[in-house]
């Protein structure tokens, strides 16, 4: 039997799903399974702007799931818990040299630097209902934080706007400042 996997559409950042905290994923069956099928085509489908992650949340599912798929890092995360954080002095001075705009599907074309971890450790689920313990470092911890926040109710501007960064907004052709109240 052909699976037909069903483009989702991305939630606004004004839902309110988006500030629930995710429950806990019970089992892996045919329904999460659909999803994150589903989830997966909707990552790959997004061009403007190209998408790296996705949590159920964004989805209209306010599940602990989310996926990754940036250059090489292809994860299903199921349920993650944070078991560490590293945040060097060291690193966090070479990150605010090179911080990196961070943005978001829910709110498209918007992106602030924010300070993060330099590395994250987490247990999950993988998408067969797998236990997992990974660390993740850099750029891939960064993404890692960002679907986590999530599935705690928690949006990169809320980091924006508690580090006193600026936001900026992409037009096509320029980057914008944005007042921020």
């Amino acid at each position: 039997m052909v699976q037909l996997h069903m483009i989702r559409k991305i939630v606004d950042v004004k839902s309110p799903i988006l500030r629930e905290k995710a429950k806990p994923v019970e089992k892996v069956d045919k329904k999460i399974t659909q999803l994150i099928n589903d989830m997966k085509e909707t990552l790959r489908i997004q061009s403007d702007p190209e998408g790296i992650g996705l949590a159920a949340p964004q989805v209209g599912k306010s599940i602990q799931l989310f996926i990754v798929n940036y250059e090489g890092l292809e994860r299903v995360i199921i349920n993650p818990k944070i078991i560490s954080t590293i945040r060097s002095k060291k690193t966090v001075k070479k990150t605010h040299k090179k911080r990196v705009l961070e943005g978001c599907l829910s709110l498209p074309h918007y992106y602030g630097p924010i300070t993060r971890a330099h590395s994250i450790t987490i247990s999950y689920l993988d998408e067969n209902g797998n236990k997992k313990k990974e660390t993740f470092s850099e750029f891939q911890a960064q993404i890692i934080q960002h679907e986590i926040d999530h599935l705690n109710g928690v949006l990169f501007i809320d980091h924006i706007l508690e580090q006193k960064s600026p936001l900026y907004k992409f037009t096509g052709e320029e980057w914008e400042e944005v007042e921020l109240i």
